[in-house]
């Protein structure tokens, strides 16, 4: 019964035998030997030992000292189980913000592509000889030129992510 208790008792508190020996000033092979029942601490080592293990001698020498593994592997379970529960939604809470933008995005270059064709590239019948609206002209082709060109990428890079933000049913 001591001698399970004090193995019991030492590994609650995350110690070694070769750590409970130096803060007892005995070696390790007498800590084992307690520990196997080959032989029992005297009255004063007992009071050392109830004092390192923060536990009094009744309990050192009463019941055995059930170990707390089991209840402490529930525990961190239910821990990890809350953990990835708060995960799981964080998750889902930003696809579901991405595949918000990215629908954005596809319905701005939509809306850019109707606007550009109706509009029908206005500034081209510009009189040109002014030079600040030879600069605005300008201007505007380069925005068209290049929302044209890279618009489509866009849209078929927004649709993929769209696509791939979709939460699959398992």
């Amino acid at each position: 019964m001591l001698n399970e208790n004090i193995k019991n008792l030492r590994k609650q508190k995350g110690l070694s035998q070769e750590e409970f020996a130096i803060k007892l000033n005995v070696v390790r092979q007498t800590v084992s030997k307690w520990e196997r029942g080959l032989s029992v601490p005297d009255s004063d080592m007992l009071l050392s030992i109830s004092e390192v293990l923060q536990t009094p001698v009744s309990v050192l020498l009463g019941e055995t000292v059930q170990e707390k593994e089991a209840e402490d592997l529930k525990a961190i379970a239910e821990k990890l189980e809350v953990i990835n529960l708060q995960l799981a939604r964080k998750n889902d809470a930003g696809r579901k913000r991405l595949r918000w933008f990215f629908i954005l995005v596809c319905i701005f270059i939509v809306v850019g592509f109707i606007i550009a064709a109706a509009a029908g590239s206005p500034y081209q019948d510009w009189d040109y000889n002014d030079p600040e609206l030879a600069a605005a002209g300008a201007i505007l082709h380069g925005m068209e030129f290049v929302f044209v060109r890279v618009a489509p990428f866009v849209l078929i890079g927004s649709i993929v992510g769209i696509v791939l933000t979709c939460k699959r049913k398992r």
